[in-house]
């Protein structure tokens, strides 16, 4: 009689070893590395804030402390991945951020918030869609990544879905400190876990070229560094991601301040996620083989016309909720747009060190833009003039993606 055994049979390992078991397995740890790492701050910010006392300007400086030296940190994250080194950097990330949640945990100080945030910070990083897409596109080759890196941002949209009110639930029951501890195993048991699993270098797609892989990222990236199409596309990303940290830190206000209701700002807010998701499906389903600058230079035209709804139009649940619809849903295109930018418009080699030299710019405007808007705020005495400057970002993002469309769509020579 045959002794049962606990590990995975034929069927199972060769699902794991599978495209789709990969895909998987990083799309549930994608969902907890959004949701702990990015989604939880608001709210024990907020919670943080009650108890000690701490004003929003300081606990708000340690998360553009960290999205700062996310920057730093992306591009040699991005090159260890070329390197092969996926598994381990994620992997480790995903432990050394449980590490960091527990420590968060028992902070009593703004100094010791500072420290904290700035490991998790440069773990973003190591742990979210950049790093991801890197390890997607090792794996699958630069030419098949389109539609596992698309099914992998379906997985990602559900972060905010599931992790907000869990986290809101965690601190209702247990406090922001317990919160942050639980917040912490998952890290630990599920995403160090799943990526450990996931991520198999042994069946790379490895690119056939001499040389060590940190000379062939630092020689690709200096390549597409004298490409007027890697300008134009880094100007329209740096642009996309300034529009959208200054409005999501401060979409919440801009409708109080606009006229709703508490309970009315939420609501509008809520239906970004959703949308975001069906945005991707749409691009999944209907526009699965088109080419990406195509898609994009479609994408960006919602983006102004989405801060012009939300800046005028009347203060009203349906308007404003169809308008976070529309934007929404083209944050969620821009994601995949993001993805494959690189490998379609620009270079199909060293896809993480290229991708992180155009992500740490985006990290350090990230970082500055909520700021900024707080400051135009207070300049202004009210959001009028952050939403002409967010609006003239979205505009920068248009013309700087549709420029880097038409250089892409040139034959070489």
């Amino acid at each position: 009689m045959e002794r049962a055994s606990t590990s995975p049979g034929p069927r199972g390992r060769a699902w794991i070893a599978s495209g789709a078991g990969m895909i998987s397995m990083l799309g549930v740890a994608q969902i907890c590395s959004w949701g702990t790492l990015y989604y939880a701050f608001p709210l024990i910010a907020e919670a943080m804030r009650a108890e000690l006392g701490w004003s929003k300007d300081a606990l708000y400086g340690a998360a553009s402390l960290g999205l700062a030296l996310s920057g730093i940190a992306a591009y040699p994250i991005g090159a260890a991945i070329d390197a092969g080194r996926g598994r381990m950097v994620m992997t480790l990330a995903s432990l050394a951020a449980g590490a960091l949640f527990v420590a968060w945990s028992q902070v009593s100080s703004l100094w010791a918030l500072y420290v904290v945030f700035g490991g998790i910070g440069c773990l973003q990083a190591a742990t979210l869609y950049d790093p991801a897409f890197a390890v997607v596109a090792r794996r699958f080759g630069p030419l098949n990544a389109r539609r596992a890196i698309t099914q992998l941002t379906l997985w990602g949209g559900f972060a905010s879905t599931v992790f907000v009110p869990l986290i809101q639930w965690l601190i209702d029951g247990f406090g922001w400190r317990g919160a942050l501890v639980v917040l912490g195993a998952t890290n630990i048991v599920l995403c160090a876990g799943l990526y450990y699993a996931a991520i198999d270098p042994a069946r790379d797609h490895v690119e056939p070229a001499a040389g060590h892989a940190p000379e062939r990222a630092e020689g690709a990236v200096r390549e597409v560094m004298r490409m007027p199409v890697f300008w134009a596309l880094a100007l329209a990303f740096v642009a996309y991601a300034t529009a959208s940290s200054a409005l999501t830190f401060h979409f919440y206000p801009l409708l109080i301040e606009r006229g709703l209701t508490a309970s009315g700002a939420v609501l509008v807010f809520s239906v970004i996620g959703p949308a975001q998701v069906a945005g991707r499906v749409v691009v999944w389903l209907l526009a699965g083989n088109a080419p990406v600058g195509r898609i994009g230079s479609l994408v960006v035209i919602a983006f102004p016309l989405s801060i012009l709804g939300f800046a005028y139009a009347p203060p009203e649940i349906l308007p404003l909720v169809l308008t976070a619809a529309v934007y929404g849903a083209a944050n969620g295109m821009m994601t995949i747009v993001r993805g494959l930018s690189v490998p379609e418009m620009v270079s199909r080699k060293a896809y993480g060190a290229i991708n992180g030299a155009i992500t740490t710019p985006m990290r350090f405007v990230q970082a500055l833009a909520p700021v900024a808007v707080a400051w135009l705020w207070t300049l202004g005495g009210s959001y009028d003039l952050a939403i002409a400057a967010i609006l003239a970002a979205t505009v920068l993002q248009a013309a700087g993606f549709w420029v880097a469309a038409l250089m892409a769509r040139r034959p070489a020579g």
